[in-house]
């Protein structure tokens, strides 16, 4: 059977360097086809990204619009689950260790590197990452909805909390509990509560970004960790996940309507913040919301 060629996207200031990664590749016949596509900046690969279909990334360090190892850590956390090869021509073996250390697939230089072994190289890292991907889902990821559990949310946010020290970007956290799901379960069933708990899932994908945490932490409490969220204010983001509520709710699709207390915590760089301090606020940020909402009802 026919199988489709592997789409790269080559992250590289140095157009040139795309045709001769081009002719260079033609000359490998062995196993999958590899088409290969180019971004000269980083903001264009995470465009480029946020449209999907690319099966793995070699990835320059030094880019026109970002530099060094955080080139990679933006790339990493833009779209995680896209193996990475770092591509180029920087010989340092303490940033190749700690590009690696932080999730790339391998760490090659451009002069050292023939076509087959680069060729091998990004077939590997895709079959490395997609079996990584399977085993860390197997403790990372809630089975209901498949978004991310406690666990994974811990893992990697704390990770994000660090990219988001380094490049100095604020970081806005959403934490969530549904309003009488319990009435939901009592009155309609647990397999329809189940299915609400899916719904919301479906409700926070479509509001949050891809590079967004988005997770269940157990029950009917959900939080969101929003990076790189610029030119977009922390209110906004709530905005636009109670509408995508009111839009569920005057579907009518379901026999229950859906509505959630929300509270929101900001991070803006402050080194001693943790991601359990971040999610405490936003925690008792909903709690505030939740008694609001009772005491409006006891009057």
């Amino acid at each position: 059977m026919h199988q489709r060629p592997i789409k790269v996207l080559l992250v590289e200031s140095d157009r040139e360097y795309l045709g001769e990664l081009r002719r260079r590749l033609a000359d490998v016949r062995s196993g999958r086809g590899i088409e290969i596509e180019w971004a000269g900046e980083l903001s264009q690969a995470l465009a480029r990204l946020a449209q999907g279909g690319i099966d793995a990334v070699l990835l320059d360090l030094e880019l026109p619009d970002s530099r060094g190892i955080v080139t990679f850590e933006r790339a990493y956390a833009f779209a995680p689950d896209v193996p990475i090869v770092v591509l180029t021509n920087v010989t340092d073996e303490e940033v190749g260790m700690s590009t690696v250390q932080g999730g790339a697939q391998d760490y090659l230089v451009k002069e050292e590197v023939g076509a087959s072994v680069l060729a091998r190289a990004v077939r590997h890292a895709i079959e490395r990452h997609q079996l990584l991907s399977a085993l860390r889902s197997l403790s990372l990821i809630d089975d209901l909805t498949g978004l991310y559990n406690r666990r994974g949310f811990a893992d990697l946010g704390e990770q994000y909390l660090k990219l988001a020290r380094r490049t100095a970007r604020p970081v806005s956290m959403v934490f969530l509990d549904l309003d009488h799901f319990k009435t939901i379960n009592d009155s309609l069933g647990h397999h329809v509560g189940d299915r609400a708990l899916q719904k919301v899932a479906d409700i926070l994908r479509a509001t949050f970004r891809r590079s967004d945490i988005i997770a269940r932490l157990g029950g009917d409490e959900f939080a969101v960790l929003a990076l790189e969220a610029s030119g977009e204010s922390a209110e906004a983001l709530i905005d636009r996940l109670r509408e995508r509520f009111r839009d569920f709710n005057d579907s009518r699709a379901e026999p229950y309507t859906l509505a959630a207390s929300i509270g929101m915590a900001r991070h803006d760089g402050d080194l001693r913040m943790r991601l359990e301090d971040l999610l405490a606020q936003a925690d008792g940020a909903m709690y505030d919301e939740k008694r609001g909402k009772r005491n409006v009802v006891m009057r």
